[in-house]
């Protein structure tokens, strides 16, 4: 074993298996909030390298073998995280863990097979969390193109609301109104709390005053969402056909989604073997043969005329050229898929739609169920999500017992800057708060803040 961390540990002690993507973004996080890491990876200058930019615990070898598990400090370990190429080496990986010690052990599984099977695996292997990054991606692309004026669609109190991103218009009736103004005029209840404008992030009072070209944030019911949106001028019918490039899992899982609510599907992918796989699983769906790349063949194949446009290959590259020709050639919603996180300002400045970063929705489900673990007092962590290019959180906790929070006024709390509370589920109700609004033990409540790593709902309070 090896690296430089010698500091006491402050959080749990994870080891993490897999320095790719998913992993270095782990180590990333769960590191900068106080967490013990170790890495595990057979790739020697792969370990070398995160240890010595991260300030991390390094060992070298098969990350499913027992030996190199204890070498790692399994038997004092918390949790361990399997996120390798492979799906079969992260169960193997979990299960060993599980075996040798009482550790919670969450696993990366991507392939569709095991996907349909998570439930039962789980149970099985007793494993505490089975991520799929491709399926919650595809999620939350389908999400979109449901609501295509929307930039992000996210999910919370089990479905019941929504967290939804949308940049301001240019004559918008949004524009030049403060808040308040917004509340009083529109009939209904939902939440705007967050505002970016530039690079600067705002969590924002009643008198703050909305500008066009401001990324905003709300919160509201599900059934809410619709309404306000029609009423502020926003178009809200969901996309009826789209254009797919590239024909991988998170292509295959997006179609089934759109495909069973009556959108129609063409995928473009270049390898005809996997073409003739998604012939047999979509058939439904039209399965062209050819590179996607191809501006003929993307003419003939009318992406002119289509409503929506997903660039899902495996390079991102080739995703960011293929959203800013079709964003040339038609009027159509986009929705590019980055797998990297560098050069994310001139990423941004692109202006590519909605970006979905399948490492992030894998990253924020693992560290909420981290924080969860962490908390020892009165709430848990249901859902976390980062905003704004992680300049902002929004954490849904699940409440405990009667605390200093609960059952008083929200007007009456002292909290600290920059931390809004955005919704309150109760009973399946949905509760856009106001200030004689209470929060009561058994609710799951939903803060926006620019703070980050809060584990428990005690911490907005000054």
């Amino acid at each position: 074993m090896f690296g430089k961390n010698n500091s006491a540990p402050q959080g749990l002690k994870i080891i993490i298996v897999g320095c790719g993507k998913v992993g270095i973004t782990l180590v990333e996080q769960l590191s900068n909030e106080g967490n013990d890491i170790t890495v595990i990876d057979k790739n020697a200058k792969l370990v070398t390298d995160v240890c010595d930019t991260y300030d991390v615990m390094g060992v070298v070898g098969n990350g499913a073998t027992y030996s190199v598990q204890i070498e790692a400090g399994i038997e004092q370990a918390d949790l361990l995280i399997a996120v390798t190429m492979s799906d079969e080496l992260n169960l193997l990986c979990a299960t060993v863990a599980r075996q040798v010690t009482n550790c919670a052990a969450i696993a990366r599984v991507r392939d569709p097979d095991y996907s349909q099977e998570v439930a039962y695996l789980r149970e099985k292997l007793s494993l505490d969390m089975i991520i799929n990054p491709e399926l919650e991606a595809a999620k939350e692309a389908s999400r979109i193109l449901f609501l295509p004026t929307a930039l992000e669609v996210n999910t919370f109190a089990h479905g019941q609301a929504e967290l939804i991103k949308m940049e301001i218009p240019e004559g918008n009736i949004l524009a030049g109104k403060t808040i308040a103004e917004v509340a009083s005029s529109i009939n209904m209840k939902v939440l705007i709390c967050g505002v970016e404008r530039g690079d600067e992030v705002f969590i924002p009072l009643g008198n703050f005053m909305m500008q066009s070209g401001d990324k905003i944030t709300f919160t509201a019911s599900r059934a809410n969402v619709r309404s306000f949106l029609r009423e502020a001028g926003f178009k809200t019918q969901q996309v009826k056909d789209t254009i797919i490039v590239g024909g991988g899992d998170a292509a295959f899982y997006l179609s089934k989604y759109l495909l069973d609510l009556g959108v129609q599907v063409k995928i473009i992918e270049i390898d005809k073997e996997r073409c003739e796989e998604l012939i047999t699983e979509l058939p439904k769906a039209i399965v062209i043969n050819g590179d996607g790349t191809d501006e003929e063949l993307l003419k003939e194949e009318g992406i002119a005329d289509c409503e929506s446009f997903v660039a899902l290959t495996g390079m991102d590259e080739e995703n960011i050229l293929l959203t800013l020709y079709a964003k040339q050639v038609s009027d159509c919603k986009v929705i590019t898929k980055i797998t990297r996180n560098t050069f994310k300002g001139i990423i941004n400045n692109l202006q590519l739609g909605s970006i979905i970063y399948p490492k992030y929705i894998t990253s924020e489900a693992i560290i909420a169920y981290v924080r969860a673990k962490k908390d020892s007092l009165n709430s848990n962590i249901e859902t976390l999500y980062h905003m704004f290019d992680h300049r902002a959180e929004a954490v849904e906790f699940r409440i405990g017992p009667k605390s200093e929070l609960t059952d008083r006024p929200i007007k009456e709390l002292e909290l600290k800057d920059n931390v809004i509370i955005a919704c309150i589920s109760r009973h399946g109700k949905i509760i856009i708060p106001g200030g004689d609004d209470m929060i009561h033990s058994g609710d799951s409540v939903m803060i926006v803040t620019t703070h980050k790593g809060f584990d428990n709902i005690k911490d907005i309070l000054k």
